[in-house]
């Protein structure tokens, strides 16, 4: 994981507070990455989101990769009261979510304006560090062209071809269209940035409101009705004008039985969408997430047995580059799959691929420091092997006090749990791609947690699942946290080498 954010130069004043969206059960990875990629305080969680204060910028913002969505937080409290009152009286409350405390949307609005100056700040100056200025290009054309002319003149004089100083002019000037169209390019950016900048004035803000409701107050108003009934009130107290299609401003509301929350989205894509990832195999914040728990270092060997589209290892390479990686399937598509991956993500050189066995792979023993992988959920390809053959053979390759991460299935965790001999048939990454959602694997109780109070809940959880999961072989578990993957739960389960085979 990246280390803590240094340039300072390029951060709000004071900390802003923000909160991400997560999928179930990747709470805890989250608050472990704001801690460590943001230096991150007073974290805190109510089921599906993480809320933390920094002082990071936007680059480091957006370097997130266990989180959905990034918004920065306007206002959080306890959810309406919306029993035993009138349509009317809930309607008030709506409306009062932006008509009680003006300053702290204000102070939100403030805050963003910031963010985004200070990240057109950074483009510029990186814009002017890659880019001399226009004098000193025109004086270098001007060298390069005496240059090119001199060498067309020698070769005139040896072979008498007239022609070659024609297209040297020509050359020279495309090259300057080049130079033209690339600073047309770059101008037309920094007007953008700066458009988007000088559009935050109070007064000339455009937004939309994106609502999402849940609980006894779905029962009564629809997202589109609280949308506008915030909208309204916006236009009301700060004077904004909507705008459907393409506003300056986003608004996010969720109202649920358990909090009212209100932010302004940081980024319009989902941190959650990978720019480097072709084709998407499983979710992309599972993925990092496994590749965390691994705690790979600089130089080790690590395996992905069974890789189906590659996107353990496409997330584990973006994070920890200095690294072999070597990823196996059985499957000439997923192979295929996993080839485009990697070219499209400029990582074909830094990940070897192989069409062997899980149960039969080429590796001395003992030549492993770490195995990840998502054990297929036999919805597709059916290798016909059960999970304890599979584990031997990993436990074989892994070296003593390498660490093995597995995404398993509640029947997987079942049959390992209870030390059963399976026959579950098997497939490849690409069958379970759903987007997480609302699965409790915490116990919040409603309420929102401190810090402390949520990593011992976390280790408590994770504690209760190693419990009732016996050593297999040389091999012990370490943590097990249970996930969603939209459809299904699944459970990202840690085990580590302590002895040879054997012993």
């Amino acid at each position: 994981m990246a280390a803590v954010p240094t340039d300072s130069g390029s951060r709000p004043a004071a900390g802003a507070r923000f909160f991400c969206t997560a999928g179930r059960g990747l709470e805890p990875f989250l608050m472990r990455e704001v801690r460590a990629r943001l230096a991150a305080t007073q974290v805190e969680y109510i089921s599906g989101k993480v809320f933390f204060t920094t002082c990071s910028d936007l680059n480091m913002l957006k370097k997130l990769k266990s989180a959905e969505r990034l918004f920065l937080l306007i206002k959080k409290q306890f959810p309406l009261n919306v029993s035993s009152v009138s349509k009317g009286k809930i309607l008030s409350e709506i409306q009062r979510l932006i008509n009680d405390d003006p300053e702290s949307w204000l102070n939100a609005i403030s805050t963003w304006k910031n963010l985004l100056e200070l990240d057109a700040k950074k483009d510029k100056l990186f814009q002017r560090a890659a880019n001399p200025p226009k004098r000193k290009v025109e004086e270098n054309e001007i060298i390069n062209a005496k240059k090119l002319k001199t060498k067309q003149l020698q070769v005139l004089q040896e072979s008498g071809e007239c022609s070659l100083e024609k297209q040297t002019e020509e050359e020279t000037q495309e090259q300057g269209d080049f130079l033209t169209e690339r600073e047309k390019s770059q101008e037309a950016f920094q007007n953008d940035v700066v458009k988007v900048a000088d559009a935050k004035n109070q007064k000339n803000l455009t937004f939309r409101v994106s609502c999402r409701c849940s609980g006894a107050i779905a029962k009564t108003f629809t997202a589109q009705e609280v949308g506008r009934i915030t909208g309204i009130a916006l236009m009301k107290q700060f004077g904004w004008k909507a705008d459907l299609r393409n506003p300056n401003l986003e608004i996010f509301i969720h109202l649920n039985d358990i909090y009212s929350v209100v932010g302004i989205p940081v980024f319009r894509i989902p941190l959650a969408s990978r720019a480097y990832i072709k084709t998407a195999g499983l979710r992309s914040t599972i993925a990092w997430a496994l590749a965390s728990l691994a705690e790979i270092q600089a130089g080790a060997f690590v395996l992905d047995p069974m890789c189906g589209l590659g996107t353990i290892l496409l997330e584990a390479a973006k994070e920890w580059p200095d690294v072999y990686y070597v990823g196996a399937d059985v499957s000439d598509s997923q192979l295929l799959g996993a080839y485009d991956n990697l070219k499209a993500a400029g990582l074909k050189n830094k990940i070897e691929l192989l069409q062997v066995s899980v149960i039969d792979l080429p590796l001395p023993s003992e030549s492993v420091d770490v195995i990840i992988s998502d054990i297929p959920f036999g919805k597709k390809f059916k290798l016909g092997e059960d999970i304890k053959s599979i584990l031997q053979e990993m436990e074989r390759v892994l070296h003593v006090g390498g660490a093995i991460v597995l995404l398993l299935s509640e029947e997987h965790h079942r049959r390992l749990k209870d030390g059963e001999q399976s026959s579950i048939p098997l497939s490849s990454e690409g069958s379970h791609t759903g987007e997480p959602s609302i699965k409790k694997c915490l116990k919040p109780g409603g309420k929102t947690g401190t810090s402390e109070t949520v990593s011992s809940s976390f280790e408590a959880s994770s504690q209760e699942c190693l419990d009732k999961t016996p050593p297999f072989g040389s091999l012990v578990p370490v943590e097990c946290h249970k996930v969603s993957l939209g459809r299904t739960d699944a459970f990202i389960c840690k085990y580590r080498k302590l002895h040879s085979l054997g012993l």
